[in-house]
């Protein structure tokens, strides 16, 4: 089916009873839930998942340590079913690191919900492309390539659907000779699962004011690589964590190594965005904190496979927005459902995509349509989620208040004192949002990163080169800016203009010429690996992250 837009060609539209906006966990898994639903009341309802990367998992970043809650209840057959989750947590190790040696913290003290017995390694990119599998057996048009662009809305101003975005279009925006019209998805309820500052999110917390009275949502850097070690140093079923060197007490942030599989590690350093030096590099203390005595030796005479980086919801309890507005619902981290001191979401993820598919299920059921699904909101206020979230809320606010050594310890205390149901009673505010954090960079000394020896570090280009990513080069560049003079007249002299820095891909660089004269911002928007930390750190809110032509990005193998 078609109608006229306008001046542009016909755009085709499709209608269905759910769109779901992100192959990830959250939306495969309201996917199958409302399948799951049609088929145990024989009703008869469609279903569309449409998936910006090029696959079923193409853009999935994650660790990940899987706590099985949320697959238990959704699929409780998944082992017979062959779900991905091959190795069991088997030891648990917590490391304070030093500059030069590090010290392991006793697991007695550390709060249970810590432990991650009963957890499962594994990559998160298999688990979604597994659970693809399940959701197109049951009858649910999955549609990878497809990015989405545009909110469509009724007259009444209630959410209609998406369109995806238009392909073959030039970078000036001219129609080439492959230029084919998105696509409308319309339904009677849409719920966007499109992760951690999805592009279509953003404006509908902005439209609908679904963060008023809400702390603001607070963030992360995750960056990642996956490692073929030597056998001897494998040691299968052991996950590793750790905080200190190379960060200050000042910066927040900490690290992991993942033991799994094959001869693989997984290994990962999370900064938080509330940093306030704007010459610090995400990218390069990555690679400084594979060099330390206690973490190197695992690393050589291996071989680095792939590599990736995503923002991380860091907000928590008091940062969830309102989870509804007419027509449809947020799922998954475009909400923000990360449980901070465990660096776990996948649960949650699921667990909020099977209570919004529930009540989405019900009102179609009952001949509704485009209005709000106030029964997701009244689940996850009496759900784990919730209170999975609740007990951890002052955690993130006491590290970025007082450092690492106090903050942490006293979250430690914190979490101790609700599990004996003796927590806090008041909730700590997180402050200002993680852009307004960064400083000039005149009251901070610029940092001498060593340079990378190709072994254990890496730079960023060879980094890129192993996240697969591509774009089609002719294409409007996708990274917008407001104000095209900011970075230069603005940004460069007063924060000596820090996405050369917190960019983990290498987008942006200020280019001058052999005298240092003339100095101008560019963009490599190829190098893109869709990990929106630009979107979220640039000290003025210049930077506007949007969809690139559908399948661009990433392609992240077992990642």
């Amino acid at each position: 089916m078609s109608e006229e837009t306008g001046a542009l060609a016909e755009r085709e539209y499709m209608e269905y009873d759910v769109v779901i906006v992100g192959g990830g966990p959250a939306g495969l898994s309201a996917a199958i839930r409302l399948r799951q639903l049609a088929t145990e009341e024989d009703f008869d309802l469609s279903v569309c998942v449409i998936e910006k990367g090029s696959e079923v998992g193409a853009h999935i970043l994650s660790g990940a340590v899987i706590d099985p809650i949320a697959l238990d209840e959704l699929l409780p057959d998944w082992k017979e079913r062959g779900a991905p989750l091959n190795t069991e947590v088997e030891k648990d190790h917590f490391l304070f690191l030093g500059p030069s040696g590090s010290i392991r913290l006793p697991n007695f003290i550390m709060p249970p919900l810590m432990s991650n017995h009963g957890n499962y390694i594994a990559s998160l990119g298999n688990v979604c492309r597994w659970l693809a599998g399940i959701a197109e057996e049951m009858g649910v048009e999955i549609y990878p390539g497809f990015a989405g662009s545009e909110v469509l809305y009724n007259a009444d101003g209630s959410v209609r659907g998406v369109a995806t975005g238009d392909m073959g279009v030039g970078k000036e925006g001219e129609q080439k000779d492959t230029y084919m019209r998105g696509m409308e998805l319309r339904g009677k309820y849409t719920l966007f699962g499109e992760g951690v500052r999805g592009s279509l999110s953003k404006e509908l917390i902005r439209k609908f004011n679904l963060d008023e009275d809400r702390d603001p949502q607070k963030f992360g850097i995750g960056i990642k690589e996956l490692w073929e070690v030597d056998p001897k140093k494998h040691k299968k079923g052991l996950i590793q964590h750790s905080f200190g060197w190379p960060l200050k007490a000042s910066v927040g942030g900490g690290s992991f190594l993942y033991h799994f599989d094959d001869n693989l590690v997984s290994v990962g350093f999370v900064l938080h965005l509330n940093y306030k030096n704007p010459h610090i590099s995400p990218f390069e203390e990555f690679q400084r904190f594979k060099t330390h005595p206690s973490i190197r030796d695992t690393f050589e005479g291996g071989k680095r496979i792939s590599y990736g980086a995503r923002a991380i919801t860091e907000g928590g309890f008091q940062s969830v927005p309102k989870l509804t507005f007419p027509g449809g619902a947020l799922i998954g981290c475009s909400a923000g459902f990360v449980n901070v001191p465990r660096i776990k979401g996948s649960h949650n993820a699921m667990a909020t995509g099977m209570m919004a598919a529930n009540a989405a299920f019900e009102a179609v059921k009952d001949g509704r349509q485009s209005d709000v699904l106030s029964a997701y909101d009244e689940a996850y206020d009496g759900s784990h989620v919730y209170k999975d979230l609740k007990r951890v809320r002052n955690v993130k606010p006491l590290w970025s208040r007082l450092g690492t050594i106090i903050g942490v310890g006293l979250g430690g205390i914190d979490m101790w004192m609700n599990q004996l149901g003796i927590g806090l009673p008041f909730t700590l505010k997180h402050g200002k949002p993680d852009h307004a954090a960064t400083e000039p960079a005149s009251k901070h000394k610029p940092i001498d990163y060593p340079k990378p020896d190709g072994k254990i570090s890496f730079d960023r280009l060879s980094s890129v080169f192993l996240s697969a990513t591509n774009h089609e080069e002719d294409q409007p560049v996708h990274l917008r800016l407001t104000d095209d003079t900011v970075p230069i007249a603005h940004n460069l002299p007063v924060f000596d203009e820090p996405a050369q820095r917190y960019c983990p891909a290498g987008v942006y660089e200020v280019m001058r010429e052999d005298d240092g004269s003339n100095p101008r911002f560019v963009i490599n928007a190829q190098n893109c690996v869709h990990c929106k930390t630009c979107d979220i750190k640039d000290p003025t809110q210049n930077i506007n992250w949007t969809v690139p032509e559908g399948g661009g990005g990433p392609n992240y193998p077992n990642m």
